[in-house]
Formats: C-alpha cells, sequence, structure tokens
C-alpha cells in the first residue's frame, strides 16, 4: 500500500448549508444535512486536477456498495437524481468547492466523507470528516415528502406540543418539550438505533434499511420502550412509583433520553403512554420524519384480537381487575407521515405507530406502521398491526356480572359506539386542539361504519365462527327496566368533596324495586382499580315511568390518601332489578389540580435578563409541603430549574420569582411543573415572545 495522502482542511460551510436544509436549530458542530438535496464542501491540501477526485461517502459497520451504506463518485457537471455526485461549483490556486447530493432514499445516519486522487492510485483516501444525513419532508422525491410547507414547521421542526389527556367527557391538555434539536439529542437517536434487537442480531443488514421511514418507525416504536431490548423507558401502571419518578411528573423527553444515556443505558423510571410517545415524537422528528401524538379517548386494549373488550364487576359493583382486556379513558399514540410503495399510494399518508408496549408483534413490543386508511377502511389484513389499531377505535363492549363464588358470568349490557372518541391532536401553527375522529372510521352508528366493522371481523376469520366466550342473541337483544346515569353536579377539583347525582329511570310501565350497590375506587387512567374509597348501597322503589335522583357526596378526607396521580376516580353503581336484568352505572371522573399562573415581567428580549413570576395559592384547609417548581424551556433556560419553595399554611399563595435570559428570539414556550404532598404535578405553560 502506498503513501497516505497529506490530510486536507475543509470548511464545511455549517452555516450556510444548515440554513438551505432546515438543520439550523442542531446545536451540533458537526455538519447535519438532508438526503436528496445538495451541500457545499470546500477543502485544500489536493495537488491534483479536481477532475481526478473521487469521494467516498460510507456509514454503518461494513460499508459495502450493494447494501446502499458506501458510495464512490467522481466529479460530474449534473447532479444524478438517484445516485450520490459530485459536481465543481469553484476552484482557486488552493482550494476547490464541490456540491455533494445524495440521493433522496439514502440510508440516513453518520457518514465518513474521504476523498482519493485517482491519478495516484497508490494513495490511500484521505479522511475530510463525518457528517449527518437525515430524511428529508421538503424534497418531493423522499418517502416523507410533506407538501405542506406548515406542516413541516409544525411537525418537523417545531420543540412545543400539547398532549390531551383526561377522559371524554374533561379533556384536558398539557405542554410538552420535545426538544429534538437541543444539545446530545442527535447523538442519542442515533446510539439509539445501534441498541436494537435488529442491529445487534445483523448490523449490516439492520444499515442498509436505514433509507426506509416504515422500517425505522417500527424498530424505534420497540426501543422506545424497555421491554424486550434495554430500551428508553420502563412502564408502571400500578399507581406506585416510589423507585423512579411518577410518569405525570416529566415536562420534556430531554431530560429522560439524557438519563437514559447517562446511567449506560439503562430504562428510564417511568412512562405511560403519552410518555413513549412523546419522547417516539422527539425521536422521529430529529430524524426528519414528520410526526405527531394522538389522543384516543375511550381506547380499547383488545388482548385477545376479537374486536370485543369484555369488562367484569361483582355483585356489589366493584369493577374486577380480571381480564386482560380493558378501556383506558385515553390512550395516547404517534402518526408519522410517508409513503407506503409496500401497499399502494391509497395507504400513504399518516401512519400510526405506538411505542406503548401493550401487545406483542413479531415476537416483540412494538406496533405499527399502520395505514391510518387502511384503519378506517377496515383492511385489517394490511401490515403492520392494522387489527390492534382498528380495535383501539371500534372495538364492542361487553359488560358483565361475574360470581367469583360460582364463576359464573351474566352479560348486562354490550355497547358498540362506546369505543373510540373525540380522537384528539395539536393543531397546525396554533395551541389548540383538532379532532381527527372522522380520519379514522364513518360516523358512529351509521350503516357504513357498521359495514367497515362486519368487513373487519370478516377478514379476521370471527365472521361465522363459533365463540363460546361471546353473549348469546338472546342475551344481547335482553331489555333493561331502568335506565341510569351520573351527572358531575360541579367542578370536580382535587382538596373539594366530589359532588354527583345518580339519575334512575324506570322505563316500564310498572312498579320496580331496585337494590342499588355503589362503589369509588382510584384509578389510573386506564381504569385499573387501586383503592377503594367509598361504598354505599340503597334500596329504590320507582314508580310507573318515574325518574329519581340520587345526591352522592365523596369527602376529600375520602379520597386525599388514595387518589394516584392521575387524579382518576372510577364511580360505579351495579342496580339489581327485582325480577329483571342488572344495570350498569359508571363514569369515570378526572379531577382538576387548583391553578398555578406565570406572569413574565417586563418585556423578554434576546440576551437580557427577565424576570418571571410563578403564583399558586394552596386550596385547602391543612399546611402542603415538600413543594417543588420545576421549570424547563428551549431557548428560555438551560436544561431544568428546580426550586424548593417552603410549606404553604391553609389557603396561603406563593409567589416565586427567578430570572431568565433568553438566548434565542421569537415565540417560545415556557413549562411549569409544581408538586407538592398534597398535589401532583400540576402543569401549565406560557407562550413567551421574545424579542430582539
Amino acid at each position: 500500500m502506498g503513501q497516505a495522502a497529506t490530510q486536507p482542511s475543509i470548511n464545511w460551510h455549517l452555516k450556510e448549508n444548515a440554513r438551505d436544509h432546515h438543520t439550523s436549530k442542531f446545536s451540533s458542530k458537526e455538519l447535519t444535512v438532508r438526503r436528496g438535496q445538495a451541500f457545499i464542501i470546500t477543502f485544500n491540501g489536493t495537488e491534483q486536477p479536481e477532475q481526478n477526485l473521487t469521494f467516498i461517502a460510507e456509514t454503518g459497520p461494513k460499508p459495502s456498495k450493494p447494501a446502499k451504506t458506501k458510495a464512490t463518485f467522481g466529479i460530474s457537471s449534473t447532479v444524478s437524481k438517484d445516485s450520490w455526485s459530485a459536481v465543481l461549483q469553484s476552484t482557486s490556486s488552493n482550494s476547490v468547492s464541490i456540491s455533494i447530493s445524495s440521493p433522496p432514499n439514502a440510508v440516513i445516519g453518520r457518514y465518513k466523507l474521504s476523498v482519493q486522487t485517482t491519478s495516484a492510485d497508490s494513495s490511500s483516501p484521505a479522511s475530510l470528516g463525518t457528517f449527518i444525513l437525515l430524511f428529508n419532508p421538503w424534497s418531493s422525491g423522499d418517502d416523507v415528502f410533506m407538501p405542506n410547507e406548515a406542516e413541516c414547521e409544525e411537525y418537523v421542526l417545531e420543540e412545543f406540543g400539547i398532549i390531551f389527556g383526561g377522559n371524554k367527557n374533561h379533556i384536558n391538555g398539557f405542554g410538552w418539550n420535545f426538544g429534538q434539536f437541543q444539545g446530545d439529542i442527535l447523538n442519542i437517536c442515533l446510539s439509539m438505533l445501534d441498541r436494537s434487537l435488529n442491529y445487534r442480531k445483523d448490523p449490516v443488514t439492520d444499515v442498509s434499511h436505514r433509507n426506509d421511514p416504515k422500517y425505522l418507525g417500527r424498530v424505534l416504536s420497540a426501543m422506545v420502550n424497555a421491554n424486550d431490548d434495554q430500551g428508553v423507558v420502563l412502564g408502571n401502571w400500578s399507581g406506585k412509583y416510589e423507585d423512579g419518578k411518577s410518569p405525570s411528573s416529566w415536562t420534556g423527553s430531554g431530560e429522560i433520553l439524557q438519563n437514559w444515556k447517562k446511567s449506560g443505558f439503562k430504562p428510564v423510571r417511568y412512562g405511560q403512554c403519552w410518555v413513549f410517545a412523546a419522547v417516539l415524537t422527539t425521536v422521529l422528528r430529529c430524524l426528519g420524519i414528520p410526526t405527531r401524538t394522538i389522543t384516543n379517548f375511550s381506547s380499547a386494549h383488545d388482548a385477545d384480537g376479537n374486536l370485543r373488550v369484555d369488562e367484569f364487576y361483582d355483585a356489589s359493583g366493584n369493577h374486577l381487575d380480571m381480564a386482560a382486556d380493558s378501556i383506558w379513558n385515553f390512550h395516547v399514540w404517534n402518526e408519522s407521515w410517508f409513503s407506503r410503495s409496500d401497499l399502494g399510494p391509497s395507504y400513504s399518508g399518516w401512519q400510526v405507530l405506538d411505542a406503548t408496549p401493550q401487545e406483542e408483534s413479531g415476537g416483540i413490543y412494538q406496533c405499527g406502521p399502520a395505514s391510518r386508511n387502511a384503519v378506517k377502511e377496515g383492511e385489517v389484513d394490511l401490515d403492520y398491526d392494522c387489527p390492534f389499531v382498528f380495535a383501539e377505535v371500534n372495538a364492542d363492549c361487553m359488560y358483565w356480572n361475574y360470581d367469583p363464588a360460582t364463576g359464573k358470568k351474566t352479560l348486562i349490557f354490550s355497547e358498540s359506539n362506546t369505543v373510540g372518541q373525540v380522537i384528539s391532536t395539536k393543531a397546525v401553527g396554533r395551541d389548540d386542539r383538532v379532532d381527527v375522529t372522522n380520519d379514522y372510521k364513518y360516523e358512529e352508528g351509521s350503516t357504513k361504519e357498521r359495514d367497515i366493522f362486519k368487513k373487519a371481523r370478516k377478514k379476521l376469520g370471527l365472521g361465522d365462527k363459533f365463540d363460546p366466550t361471546a353473549p348469546t342473541q338472546q342475551e344481547i337483544d335482553q331489555k333493561p327496566d331502568i335506565s341510569g346515569r351520573f351527572k358531575v353536579a360541579d367542578r370536580l377539583e382535587v382538596g373539594k368533596d366530589l359532588n354527583l347525582v345518580l339519575f334512575l329511570a324506570n322505563l316500564q310501565s310498572d312498579v320496580k324495586i331496585v337494590q342499588v350497590n355503589m362503589t369509588a375506587w382510584s384509578t389510573v387512567y386506564t381504569r385499573r382499580p387501586v383503592h377503594e374509597i367509598w361504598k354505599d348501597s340503597i334500596s329504590v322503589t320507582l314508580s310507573a315511568k318515574e325518574e329519581k335522583h340520587f345526591p352522592i357526596t365523596i369527602p376529600y378526607s375520602k379520597y386525599q390518601q388514595q387518589l394516584t396521580s392521575d387524579n382518576t376516580i372510577q364511580v360505579t353503581a351495579l342496580c339489581h332489578v327485582e325480577g329483571g336484568i342488572p344495570v350498569l352505572v359508571e363514569r369515570s371522573i378526572t379531577l382538576d389540580n387548583p391553578a398555578i399562573d406565570i406572569q413574565v415581567l417586563g418585556e423578554a428580549k434576546a440576551n437580557k435578563e427577565v424576570d418571571v413570576e410563578v403564583i399558586f395559592t394552596n386550596p385547602i384547609d391543612t399546611e402542603v409541603r415538600d413543594c417543588v417548581l420545576q421549570v424547563e424551556g428551549n431557548d428560555l433556560l438551560r436544561g431544568i430549574l428546580e426550586i424548593n419553595i417552603p410549606p404553604l399554611k391553609a389557603k396561603e399563595k406563593s409567589s416565586t420569582k427567578f430570572k431568565l435570559i433568553p438566548f434565542e428570539k421569537g415565540p417560545k414556550h415556557l413549562l411549569v411543573n409544581f408538586s407538592c404532598d398534597k398535589f401532583a404535578n400540576i402543569k401549565t405553560f406560557k407562550m413567551v415572545n421574545v424579542i430582539d
């Protein structure tokens, strides 16, 4: 082997290239560009005429041309559409400027770039350094091409998001800092790919597939959860999080991803669905795949794939945690935007990915990409995991009365329009909620919607198959003698007594005697019962067609110790009607935290100090302790600010001031999380417009 070439010095034109490639927000000193688009470099140190230059771009552990992880290309007069190319821009006595283009389907990741002079065959290539190549939603040849500029801004470049939670009757949104351009996040995302099971099994093949957003989306849906692969976040739905951080305490993905790296890639404790979805949003936006979070209210977890969710209650009205199936108050997943060459153009566009470990797919906890159009049309035989996503928004519900002593179950009633309601996401360019339910299914109760449901059942082989666990037609057709509902009397707030009203109506023309067994349990947002907090029973006589109402009060003292950080309570009344079938009345309620207020005192100017005040009033009659304020916001402060606040007496107001020095102009979001021994994770955010 001949003499190594002298090391050329290179100018990566970081600023100009970043501006042209929409990568200016990355804080890295390494060139970061998008595929299918040219970038400029200038270097010196080659004595040869530029016509004799050959470039080598390579990525992965064993770069090769067949795997498309290595490209060798000389100077050409025009850009090639489907391969790497270099076009001469200018030359001077000792330097040369070159425009390098990658194909729109290039493998993404960190590349090594070298140059060789063809006349000196004996010399080995001289390294120019490394650069990072990402997906390019601004390029029409890319699988992730998104024609709408405002959507590209929101779903790739926006670092702030709003995630929706609560329940279908009471939706609340909270801010999240995706932070995909901050600090070391890009490197962490790249190392995540190199820690996947696929990479560990066969690194060469894995890297060669990294040109494909559907492949990467599926791999990352597995890597964001800790199951199977020591991924990023460990899930916990027990309501007890002492040996980690409560899932509702996080305000952004940055801290989670940094902690994962700092600990030597040990799973971060703990997450629930919105945490998995938010972290996956960060990673995919960082790599250039347009991505958003979606919240599905009354979301079915159909564990056995029969498009039916079975829930069981005992005679006292306790919701029994005995079935693998469940209906969550809400569930958050992701949609990513890319084409589906494997399915055909009508299935391109938004694709569902879900990093929450619910059911295995292909032997590991991963989910998607499932084409949203395929879900809407009931095409449940199409890749990947369409039946599971279809069930999340469409499953029928069966409510059973179960006797633990005999093992006998009796159908109380079935419903076909409970699941999949007010499906929500953040609006483009503003802090509002948008309803996307109609993109997932046809109107509830319409003939079209039922036809699609039947089509899906047929495709899954459920059409005519006898199911011994299913209710008989006779059970389904039986009609109750009474109806009931819970009404919320006033706003439900943590720290106050809860006032509800139970309405019972006799639907028949004769007298009905009803034994009503009522319970209230604190739950996590998946409706999994954690603690019983209240029970009562009453005997009611209803005259013909009569409606009666019964006020219910659950004192704060009863639920204060038992409430989970989700602030959710399930109230149930199981009504045993003499001579008739039992009637179940239930309601999931989400309690509001007390308010917290942020004020920016004066104008926020770039690189100038500004005061911020956070005001909280203790609304209860006892002192609150262990008060901690956590603040974060990209371009407003670095990292997370944590402030300990002295205990607050009953009804006392606290004012906490701190200083910010914003370092970038434009609209920025400040996120605040306040916790104490009586209130968990009170969140709010404020838009701060930073001027020059």
